[in-house]
């Protein structure tokens, strides 16, 4: 059985067709939001002047300004820490692909108040759109590595998550490129520019539906073992995947009739301790080290080191590109070198990887309510360090990294190419015992001696 089985194994023109569909509107978004609010920065400020003027006859002064401008730039924060808690709902009662499709409302919304908000005369308009971007970017950031990690093959989920990544580097870098003062960067369009992320979602909505939801989903949690195999069938563009469809069944026999957990139900659950803390720490470390600050101030950040204000905008795509290099490279070696040696990037894979079904989705709102947390006190706090420490701003955020490095190394047991039951087994071992209600209970052991029997069974349904 495991030779034919791999007949299904490895990329197929359905799957890279589903990640592509998938993450256009997904974490791309979320790199294409960071980036592009650079690009109008000055001519933001002096809409805010010019309204305040309209509407008070009073200019306001350049510490005001600077105070409503970080309020525009943190409201993105502020929305993805709202978007990460409504994704894992969202994710249960919706699935994973039609989360991520009804997401796409959040961003339309968006689009029409940026549009409407220099005829209106309100920078108010502006900061609604930036928080429902925010909402959007939450969700995607969380729904989208979940969806991966279920439907790619455990030899490839490393790789297919983590283009969640890759598609975040290259949104940044897309972003720079559309703010160019060629592009959509000059004064008279910017309500374009930041309305532009329309497209890619308008693109999702034209054709994820096509694609199959996710298989672990569509057995463990609505039961639906007949879709569950046509969307394999689909994924791996074979129809044996015997190996594949017992450990889905085994993690279904895991769970048992037990419903989804809550964010409180997680933290209390102490044989998930040590997972959810390795979680925490990695999700705090990605925002912490200050990577994505450069994206919000790029323009305060390269002025500091004596760069010309007519080049930033081209020194900032530098840093995009390579970023977005980086992102592809680690892509490449995941499934040679493993996660460990690839963090923090990876960090958006750790969830799918540590926690079973029914704790995942809660996993994801804890990580990425973390994640956004973390993004808006840097968002508030980096104008602050830049003016403290100018050129050298970047030293203290080195010694998050050291710490963040020596606490995954000794927390994070390697997971490329485990399934769940071995990666908890794992975990139980560094423990040095093993948890009273772990992956498989006693009684569950039993029954799981009857699997490949299940396994038999629906397959042969299947093909009456």
């Amino acid at each position: 059985m495991k030779e034919t089985s791999k007949k299904g194994e490895g990329w197929t023109l359905t799957l890279a067709l589903t990640v592509c569909s998938a993450a256009i509107g997904g974490t791309f978004q979320y790199g294409y939001n960071i980036s592009i609010i650079n690009a109008p920065t000055s001519h933001l400020q002096k809409f805010i002047n010019e309204t305040c003027v309209r509407r008070w006859g009073t200019a306001l002064g350049p510490t005001q300004v600077t105070v409503i401008w970080t309020v525009i730039v943190s409201s993105f924060s502020l929305g993805g820490l709202f978007g990460s808690l409504l994704a894992g709902p969202m994710a249960i009662r919706f699935g994973r692909k039609g989360a991520l499709l009804l997401n796409n409302c959040f961003l339309l919304l968006s689009a029409v108040f940026v549009l409407s908000s220099r005829s209106a005369g309100s920078f108010e308009m502006v900061i609604l759109a930036r928080l429902l971007v925010g909402v959007n970017a939450g969700v995607s950031m969380n729904v989208q590595p979940m969806y991966f990690g279920e439907s790619a093959p455990k030899d490839l989920r490393g790789a297919v998550t983590f283009s969640s990544a890759v598609f975040t580097a290259l949104g940044i870098l897309l972003g720079q490129v559309t703010g160019l003062t060629e592009v959509l960067g000059s004064e008279s369009v910017w309500p374009y520019l930041l309305a532009s992320n329309a497209l890619p979602g308008l693109v999702q909505l034209l054709t994820l539906p096509w694609f199959p939801e996710s298989p672990r989903y569509l057995l463990i949690d609505k039961g639906d073992s007949k879709a569950c195999i046509q969307a394999l069938k689909r994924l791996r563009a074979c129809s044996v995947f015997d190996s594949e469809m017992e450990e889905i069944l085994q993690e279904r026999t895991g769970t048992g009739e037990v419903r989804a957990k809550t964010m409180w139900e997680l933290f209390a659950d102490r044989s998930l301790r040590r997972q959810l803390c390795t979680v925490m720490a990695a999700s705090s470390a990605m925002m912490l080290c200050g990577n994505d600050s450069i994206y919000f101030y790029a323009s305060y950040i390269f002025q500091e080191a004596g760069i010309p204000l007519e080049k930033i905008q081209y020194v900032a795509i530098g840093t995009g590109a390579c970023e977005f290099t980086s992102a592809v490279v680690c892509n490449l070696l995941i499934e040679r070198v493993g996660r460990r040696l690839l963090l923090a990037g990876v960090t958006g894979i750790l969830p799918a990887e540590l926690f079973d079904q029914m704790a995942r989705p809660a996993a994801y709102m804890v990580a990425g309510s973390m994640m956004w947390l973390n993004l808006f006190l840097m968002g508030m706090a980096f104008p602050f360090i830049v003016n403290g420490l100018g050129q050298f701003c970047f030293i203290p955020f080195g010694g998050v990294c050291v710490a963040g490095c020596l606490f995954i190394g000794f927390t994070l047991p390697e997971t490329k190419g485990r399934t769940l039951a071995e990666i908890t087994k794992e975990f139980d071992k560094r423990n040095e015992k093993v948890t009273s209600n772990g992956f498989l209970k006693c009684g569950q052991r039993k029954q799981s001696q009857s699997l490949t029997d299940q396994t038999a069974e629906y397959l042969e349904i299947e093909k009456v």
